[in-house]
């Protein structure tokens, strides 16, 4: 027989496969379960305390996703939309012998009215409704738990402003024809705010803060005045002043700044509305105006028009530099606190600019505001149809040749007891006027 084969492995002795000795010359003893039971399975989810544990878990998050459904925005919102197709109206080439009263609708929240391409929005309360111009029937419905700060129109879609906390912070925009949502943002606005469109951008009027938002995307591109949150200190050009009133136009933020501390009367400041940094705002110009009570009423590409107690003061809007000066029939009572919104009554056509200074309409030019001609005992600035001007009087219309201020035709219109300011727009065939806090719509 042959012998048994050995080899050493890790200082062990195996012959024909099987250990015999360890190193120590002990024979191996095989290792044995202390007790002989098997080993314990994996412990079992199915025990009582374990369905309640879930139980508990699955409560615990319906109770979390309830909660935030009920305060969520969404929970909180109504939005019905309408069709997408809009027909414009076409522009209206005769004058109308006669307008009658079509459809009122309450619009608390639109300072004037907001109209375009046949659709005319109304804002009251916290709902926001978007009408045929002809029958005021509803297209779509936008509303909100939050009451309305304002309404208004810029780039072809509707922007709305919300009231929540302290400020008016919740900016919507919606789509004219549908009313669908667009881009949304949060702002820190002030009450009472109104929206300017300088044509790409949007500023919000307050009489200690300003903001101004980009067309595309709604960012905030300027922040003037006292800021919420300083990131940057020392970053705006002054401190403990107040704003009285504005005006916008392509690249330029007109107002007026009362900073007692600093200056001896108001301060015109013509601002970018795109700075570099929006928390370091680039002014073109300052300029103390040796005035007090004034009201900035329009500005243009070079011209800066600033009204006081008897006279129109005209600036170079780049440099500050005083152009003209003016005597118009305006009292100080007139100027007497802020307008509202921190706005001007006006309206511009393509033949002139057209202020309401409370008692009467007067036009300015396009090319240097100068004064051109006045109307008296007018309610507003007007509108234009069919090529001549529209001033609300008390017994109706007047209409105006715009280039000479001529009255070549007058239309009556009932107002009922309403005798307050009037703002007014067109929409095709449909002259709108803005009565307090209702929208009447005339054809």
């Amino acid at each position: 027989m042959g012998q048994p084969e050995q080899a050493e492995s890790n200082g062990q002795v195996v012959v024909d496969g099987e250990d015999v000795l360890a190193e120590s010359g002990e024979p191996r003893v095989e290792q044995q379960d202390d007790d002989g039971r098997e080993p314990v399975p994996s412990r079992s989810w199915r025990t009582r305390g374990d369905f309640i544990g879930v139980a508990l878990v699955v409560v615990a998050v319906l109770v979390a996703s309830l909660v935030l459904w009920l305060t969520s925005d969404a929970r909180n919102t109504v939005s019905q939309t309408g069709p997408s197709e809009i027909t414009p109206l076409q522009p209206v080439t005769a004058m109308p012998p006669t307008l009658s009263e079509i459809w009122r609708a309450p619009s608390g929240a639109s300072p004037v009215p907001v109209n375009l391409d046949s659709v005319v929005v109304t804002g009251d309360g916290g709902e926001v409704v978007g009408r045929d111009a002809f029958t005021g029937d509803v297209r779509w419905r936008y509303a909100r738990d939050l009451p309305l700060c304002t309404v208004s129109t810029a780039w072809g879609r509707i922007f709305t402003v919300y009231r929540k906390d302290t400020n008016c912070s919740e900016v919507t925009t919606l789509e004219t024809g549908s009313g669908k949502r667009g881009p949304q943002r949060n702002g820190d606005a002030e009450f009472g705010t109104r929206l300017l469109n300088e044509g790409s951008h949007v500023l919000t009027t307050g009489g200690t803060y300003v903001e101004v938002y980009r067309r595309d995307d709604l960012v905030r591109s300027l922040e003037y005045g006292t800021l919420r949150a300083i990131v940057n200190p020392n970053k705006q050009p002054r401190t403990g002043c107040t704003y009285h009133s504005f005006a916008v136009t392509g690249g330029k933020i007109a107002l007026i700044e009362r900073c007692p501390a600093l200056d001896p009367a108001d301060r015109l400041t013509i601002l970018k509305p795109n700075p570099e940094k929006s928390d370091e705002p680039q002014v073109i110009s300052s300029t103390v105006i040796g005035e007090n009570g004034a009201r900035v009423i329009a500005v243009t590409s070079n011209r800066v028009a600033v009204a006081v107690p008897g006279r129109l003061l005209v600036f170079d809007s780049e440099t500050g530099a005083s152009v003209a000066t003016y005597p118009v029939d305006v009292s100080a009572e007139e100027l007497a606190g802020d307008p509202p919104g921190r706005v001007a009554s006006t309206f511009t056509s393509t033949a002139n600019t057209y202020w309401f200074t409370g008692s009467k309409t007067v036009a300015l030019s396009l090319a240097d505001l100068n004064p051109l001609w006045t109307v008296n005992g007018t309610l507003g600035a007007g509108t234009t149809l069919a090529g001549h001007l529209l001033l609300p009087v008390d017994a109706g219309l007047k209409v105006l040749d715009q280039v000479t201020g001529a009255e070549v035709a007058s239309i009556p219109v009932d107002r009922g007891d309403h005798t307050g300011p009037i703002e007014m727009a067109t929409e095709g065939q449909v002259v709108l006027e803005q009565r307090g806090g209702t929208l009447v719509a005339l054809r």
